[in-house]
């Protein structure tokens, strides 16, 4: 589920940005320690962000119900804006949520994917283009609600890690534009690169994991940004009644 790949994407970047793993010696005097805990205290620190996940990974490609993308704003106080797009043709889903309330547009891959057989055309018709509205407790919402929980993801990531492996130091490259030193290692059998902003406040930019069936990218961006607050309107949305109606009548 996508809740679950956003746990388990917080749980790489816990393992990745565990002290315990870097190595000493840096050419701007901070060791490879110390860049890799002002990252994790500043991931900490943020009331907001903007995380993008990449997931080409076997479990997740060919997986109907775990997302193979993610692109998503959130705070701490719960809200939120963005998309998902799921793996082996199951669609994608925009999501708005603010506080309590949230706001899901599933596309027709998406309805057809979830909704079992001839059914799936049906509903995707009767809901095309708008979102189905609710509260973050109703049931059929909840998961993706639950996505959008940057306190949450921030917990994973504060989870301390016992990996025995040691990430290296690579030459300062670029990311996105921006100035960054890699660490490179091992992670949980897999290799690993962190990529710290060069400059403080030293920041996570990146996070990749591959090896085995796993090739994943976590990106960071645009900490401290506030979250886009404006919400879908009444002409765009549908009340998650009215689809928990449908679904029973199929």
């Amino acid at each position: 589920m996508a809740r679950k790949a956003l746990v388990c994407a917080a749980a790489s970047a816990a393992l990745l940005l565990s002290p315990g793993l870097a190595t000493a010696g840096d050419a701007d005097g901070l060791s490879g320690r110390e860049l890799v805990e002002q990252a994790q205290d500043n991931l900490l620190d943020a009331e907001s962000v903007h995380l993008k996940l990449t997931d080409r990974s076997v479990d997740a490609s060919t997986s109907t119900t775990q997302p193979t993308s993610m692109d998503l704003s959130l705070d701490q106080d719960g809200n939120c804006v963005g998309s998902m797009e799921m793996g082996s043709d199951g669609g994608s889903v925009e999501i708005v949520k603010q506080g309590g309330e949230v706001w899901m547009k599933p596309d027709t891959a998406f309805w057809k994917a979830q909704v079992p057989g001839g059914e799936g055309d049906a509903v995707a018709e009767l809901f095309k283009n708008r979102y189905i509205h609710g509260s973050t407790r109703d049931a059929m919402l909840k998961g993706m609600a639950d996505t959008c929980d940057l306190t949450s993801f921030q917990q994973e990531v504060d989870t301390d890690s016992s990996d025995a492996g040691k990430l290296r130091k690579g030459d300062e490259t670029t990311v996105d534009g921006t100035k960054v030193v890699p660490l490179k290692g091992v992670s949980d059998g897999k290799q690993a690169v962190l990529y710290v902003t060069s400059d403080s406040p030293h920041r996570l930019v990146q996070a990749t994991r591959k090896g085995d069936g796993t090739d994943m990218t976590l990106s960071f961006s645009d900490y401290g940004k506030p979250v886009p607050s404006k919400t879908p309107s009444a002409d765009e949305t549908v009340d998650v009644g009215k689809l928990q109606d449908e679904l029973q009548s199929v």
